[in-house]
């Protein structure tokens, strides 16, 4: 049997650009909600602060190299980089871009379009539109002709026989998400690239089979609560639920009016264990979150994450799934730098690099 190939979410907004100085004001990153963040209660575990990399701008080599190594250390794949694109104008895409131009920048990569509205999300707010994500199939021929002749063809993408990797996160929102997939293959095939390999993120209660779209795969996209199909709610309608609190360990009291919600990590993944793998859905895993530092109000954090935990739920994964039956072989970390949802395999000052070394451990597989 082949390898698993962990995949690690990586978000690209560790950089100034010209839409969030307008936004945010002149220098915002990620960084920026960081840094500020404060703990909520006894034993809250805020600031999230960096360690071994120190709070890198992602336009220096140096920093991108530095995470590729670090990256290849620990026994990742690849990163899957968002992608974000507005009718032809496109966000966070230089640290991407400027790794295509330097061939010392040799780690595998893959690419998931966030095809959503672009909010004020960053704050917690999330009824102003800043960029609106329209779609029409003439943009879905120009975007993925760009992709094409942009990214696919570079020898570091993540193919998977062959094929270019592409994801999406929430295939819902089109139009016809058939047509344009369809589209999609016909320019691929036309730009030369071949036949590509297409998957989406089964987020925001979505986990229909992916055939019936038309893509050739899907991925768990944690935090996700297992058989929320069987109970007819999607996650965020879940939220308040009394019952739901009962299983998984929210904390009720944190209900009331703007409070935050509190979730027991150890509790989340025991309770994952009552999902049954599917062969064309990747699996996939989270460290930990607390997104405190961007939500002023309603912050959803789980409670008791360490790496010892992580490290059960990762050896439960790399154990359970039928690897054998899955073609892909792919198992996606959300995420490597999501320092502002309290969610990264990224040394911090608290732990260090024991993430990182809990997830290099528990990548050994019998391969007879």
């Amino acid at each position: 049997m082949n390898k698993i190939k962990p995949i690690a979410i990586y978000l690209p907004q560790f950089h100034p650009f010209k839409e969030n100085n307008e936004w945010w004001g002149k220098g915002f990153t990620e960084w920026t909600n960081v840094s500020k963040a404060k703990p909520r209660f006894e034993g809250h575990y805020q600031p999230h602060l960096p360690a071994d990399l120190g709070f890198y701008d992602l336009r220096l080599e140096e920093s991108r190299l530095a995470q590729e190594q670090m990256a290849k250390d620990y026994a990742i794949h690849g990163f899957c980089y968002y992608h974000y694109w507005f009718n032809g104008k496109r966000l966070l895409h230089e640290p991407l871009d400027r790794k295509l131009k330097n061939d010392k920048e040799d780690f595998p990569f893959m690419m998931c379009w966030a095809n959503e509205n672009w909010t004020r999300r960053w704050d917690g707010e999330e009824e102003e539109v800043l960029i609106k994500q329209d779609y029409s199939f003439e943009d879905d021929a120009a975007h993925f002709k760009f992709l094409c002749n942009n990214y696919f063809k570079d020898s570091r993408y993540i193919r998977h026989d062959g094929k270019p990797v592409f994801l999406v996160y929430r295939p819902k929102l089109f139009n016809d998400i058939n047509k344009t997939i369809e589209i999609w293959r016909n320019v691929a095939r036309s730009e030369g690239v071949g036949e590509v390999h297409l998957g989406y993120m089964q987020s925001w209660g979505i986990t229909e089979d992916p055939l019936n779209m038309g893509f050739d795969f899907a991925v768990e996209f944690q935090p996700r609560f297992p058989a929320v199909e069987d109970r007819k709610n999607n996650f965020w309608q879940k939220i308040g639920n009394k019952i739901f609190g009962d299983s998984f360990g929210f904390d009720k009291k944190e209900v009331e009016n703007d409070a935050d919600r509190l979730y027991d990590y150890k509790k989340f993944v025991e309770a994952q264990k009552s999902h049954k793998f599917k062969n064309n859905v990747s699996p996939s895993l989270i460290p930990m979150w607390d997104n405190t530092s961007r939500r002023k109000k309603k912050a959803f954090v789980f409670t008791n994450s360490t790496p010892e935990e992580y490290g059960k739920w990762l050896s439960y994964i790399v154990s359970n799934f039928p690897w054998k039956a899955n073609k892909e072989k792919f198992l996606f970390i959300n995420a490597w730098n999501e320092w502002a949802e309290g969610n990264h395999l990224e040394p911090c000052q608290k732990w260090g690099t024991q993430y990182l070394e809990e997830t290099r451990k528990n990548l050994i597989i019998d391969e007879k």
